[in-house]
Order: C-alpha cells, then structure tokens, then sequence
C-alpha cells in the first residue's frame, strides 16, 4: 500500500497534486485582474497622458464647485459671528479654570 504523504487531491476534484490548476479563488482573482482565462498576469489599457488626466481632474473641481451652494453675505457674517463669540467664550472659560487652579495650587502648596 503506498500513500502520497500531504497530497489530498483526487482525479474528481479537478485539482492535480502539481498544482497545476489554479483554485477557484486564484481564477477569480485573475478574472478581477483583467485576464479572462484566469491564468494570470495583469493587462492594463493604456489611459490618456498626463495632460489630459491633469485637464480633466480641473474640469471635474469645477463641476463641483458650481454644485456648491454658497451663502449670502448676511448668513456669512452670522455664521463669523457665531464662531467668534463661541471662540471667546470658551477662551474666557479657559481663563477662568486656569486662574482658578493657579490660585488653588497657591493656596495648597503656599
């Protein structure tokens, strides 16, 4: 009785023990890949040069930017303001808990 030790591979599974058939995942990778026979290796397609891949980023930003809805001069100074205030606000409240703590560890350390 002789064994292949390591070699579970049978004539029905349709993988050899050489491995010389590629394994459903490794096909369907090379399919992803761009070869359809899922034998491997990747072929790309040329794209356009870098001038046109450059000309066509900064049609699409501005695209984009005629999307944007832009506010008003009123709702802009409203939202400045808002920022501003919040900003001193909390500007004050730092302030404050620093002076406090600066007293506090005078206080306990003399």
């Amino acid at each position: 009785m002789t064994e292949t030790v390591g070699s579970t591979a049978t004539p029905e599974s349709g993988n050899s023990a050489g491995g010389e058939d590629l394994s459903r995942r490794d096909r369907k990778r090379a399919r992803k890949a761009g070869d359809s026979d899922g034998k491997g290796g990747r072929k790309r397609d040329k794209g356009p040069n870098i001038f046109a891949r450059t000309a066509l980023f900064y049609r699409q930003i501005i695209t984009e930017l005629r999307k944007v809805v832009w506010p008003s001069r009123s709702d802009l100074t409203s939202y400045t303001t808002v920022v501003i205030v919040f900003v001193l606000v909390i500007m004050a409240l730092v302030y404050g808990l620093d002076t406090g703590f600066v007293k506090l560890a005078q206080i306990v350390f003399g």
